[in-house]
């Protein structure tokens, strides 16, 4: 091993455990694509021949696009895109060509041999090689080396040169010491040529230029200088924002226990500067928790610019919060003015002329009941959209393959089965809903329970009962319900006769005037859709006679009429003769 690797292999030990954290992560989420490999012909021929070793890079996702008749492939090196390789769009076959995409994994494969130190043995034989070495087993060393194919050393030692191919193409290979023959990178091909608008060997001249600056670069970078100031720098910069991050959960714990008090202050003496305060405290703490979130991203950041070739992960990464915050802002505004489609269209419907007079009121309360369930639906829309854009926009996620997409789809479709139950009630809140079952201040029954309805959302139904416990009924079970005031209400008035009375058509008649005198009184005459009924003898026992009246009133008045004329049928039979009867 070269004196030249060893910081190299020092800096990887340091960053082990994040480094094969990240790898459990990627290969759980099932990235790369797993597609089976293509045969390539005519051109693959320049860039085979270090793809065994180059494994998946960078690159290996997300540089696929088309551009009219062109497939492209973007080829970077340490992340950064440096050129652009392209393929014919039109036509199928072997004569085609292998697809661009294709190709650009292929190059970095290639270039990444240039500057980047890959093992190609597994653990368990370096570690086998290690053991040989020991026991002076000759020959086994360099089976193992990091730089095993002699293509790495100092930056200026490289060169990348252009070779005329025997039929007339262009060939990029780099000239490297200690290598004999140069080693191919790529081959300029017709749609290259056609795609950035140069002759072939015009374009190769330019790309040989660039290559031959950022391998140079790229080679510098995993130097041992700027590997020990990178790692340097990155713990400096761990150690200094976590206590910046130390500093602010401090200052948030002391907000929080704060508040409290603060509080308590403002609701004994009401004074403005107290109240002040307290918003002012309220804020800092709000602020406090994002500068806590910030600086856990900023970590995130540094630890991937430790890692050569990661800067624009870690850009992406610091960005993330900018970005997150704007799909807020979008998303509110989004959902802002669908609600207020929403009001408008609910509005129009409610005031909608063609309505029943006798039905308005009621479209008024299914107005306020629709309005705010439909908000609610626009709310959680948005926080979906929300959540599925900001996990889209993960470099990590927004790379998945084919088969990481099927395999979420099966895990939405197991979570579904799990959660049938919420979907139940979810379809089942909108019937309900829709089939104006009922609204937000109706009295209703529901599987034996009785109260207003409160509150109408999207799983369940809140209802009060008359002892003010709040029930919550999910929406599924409201298969069969009960509305008392819908439209109208109506109550029956039960009145308790002695079988013994004497008199008992003077009883009914009685009972009657005063129903007459109840439907005729100015202040329950306008609550009454329909004058009181006296409907008879209604069931007999033993000791007494039911007798009953129908009230038929406004929606929710029953209630008050029903104990009003109970009352007043009381002071009237008080002082019927012999047996009175028992209201």
């Amino acid at each position: 091993m070269t004196r030249a690797q060893r910081p190299v292999l020092r800096w990887r030990r340091v960053l082990a455990l994040p480094v094969a954290l990240m790898l459990v992560v990627a290969l759980a989420l099932g990235m790369g694509d797993h597609r089976p490999a293509a045969a390539l012909a005519g051109t693959a021929a320049a860039e085979a021949p270090a793809r065994s070793v180059a494994g998946p890079t960078s690159g290996e996702t997300g540089n696929t696009g088309n551009a009219g008749s062109f497939r492209l492939g973007t080829v970077r090196i340490l992340g950064v895109p440096v050129i652009t390789v392209a393929s014919s769009a039109v036509g199928s076959g072997s004569d085609s060509g292998p697809e661009a995409a294709e190709r650009a994994r292929v190059i970095e494969g290639n270039l990444s041999q240039l500057y980047e130190p890959s093992n190609p043995c597994t653990p368990g034989e370096r570690l086998g090689e290690a053991l040989l070495d020991h026991l002076s087993v000759e020959g086994t060393k360099a089976a193992c080396d990091p730089n095993h194919l002699g293509l790495q050393g100092p930056p200026q030692a490289l060169r990348v040169v252009v070779l005329q191919e025997p039929g007339g193409g262009q060939r990029l290979a780099a000239l490297v010491p200690g290598r004999t023959s140069p080693f191919p990178l790529l081959t300029v091909t017709e749609q290259d040529a056609a795609f950035n608008g140069l002759p072939a060997d015009a374009l190769a001249k330019q790309w040989r230029g660039l290559l031959e600056r950022r391998l140079r670069s790229a080679r510098g970078v995993f130097s041992e200088e700027q590997l020990d100031g990178r790692l340097r720098t990155a713990l400096v910069s761990l150690a200094g924002l976590a206590l910046l991050m130390a500093l602010a959960v401090a200052l948030w714990r002391f907000s929080q226990r704060s508040l409290p008090r603060l509080q308590r202050r403002v609701a004994e003496r009401s004074g403005r500067f107290d109240r002040l305060l307290l918003q002012l405290t309220h804020t800092v703490s709000r602020l406090l928790t994002a500068l806590v979130l910030l600086l856990g991203v900023a970590m995130g950041a540094v630890l991937l610019l430790a890692w050569p070739g990661q800067i624009p992960a870690a850009i992406d990464v610091l960005l993330q919060p900018v970005v997150v915050l704007m799909k807020a802002l979008a998303l509110a505004a989004v959902a802002v003015v669908a609600r207020a489609l929403v009001g408008l269209l609910l509005t129009q419907w409610a005031s909608h002329l063609a309505v029943n007079p006798d039905h308005r009121a009621r479209r008024r309360q299914r107005y306020l009941s629709l309005l705010r369930v439909l908000g609610r639906l626009v709310n959680l829309v948005c926080l979906l959209l929300f959540a599925i854009w900001t996990v889209l926009g993960i470099p990590v996620l927004r790379d998945l393959s084919s088969n990481a997409v099927l395999a979420s789809g099966a895990v939405l479709g197991a979570l579904a089965l799990v959660f049938q139950g919420l979907l139940r009630d979810f379809v089942a809140g909108l019937v309900l809903l829709l089939d104006d079952r009922y609204a937000i201040g109706d009295v209703v029954e529901i599987g034996g329970r009785s109260g207003e309805v409160v509150d109408v959302g999207v799983l369940s139904t809140e209802l009060r009962c008359a002892d003010q416990r709040m029930v919550v009924v999910p929406n599924s079970h409201c298969e069969q319900v009960v509305n008392h005031t819908k439209l109208r209400s109506g109550a029956e008035v039960t009145v308790l006769l002695s079988r013994g009375l004497t008199d008992l058509a003077g009883a009914m008649a009685l009972i009657a005037e005063e129903l007459t005198a109840f439907g005729a009184d100015p202040r329950w005459a306008p609550k009454l859709l329909e004058p009181p009924r006296l409907l008879g003898i209604d069931a007999m026992t033993e000791d007494d006679l039911q007798v009953k009246a129908l009230l038929i009133t406004e929606a929710g008045q029953q209630g008050p009429a029903r104990r009003e004329l109970l009352g007043r049928l009381v002071q009237r039979l008080e002082g019927w003769p012999q047996q009175q009867g028992k209201p």
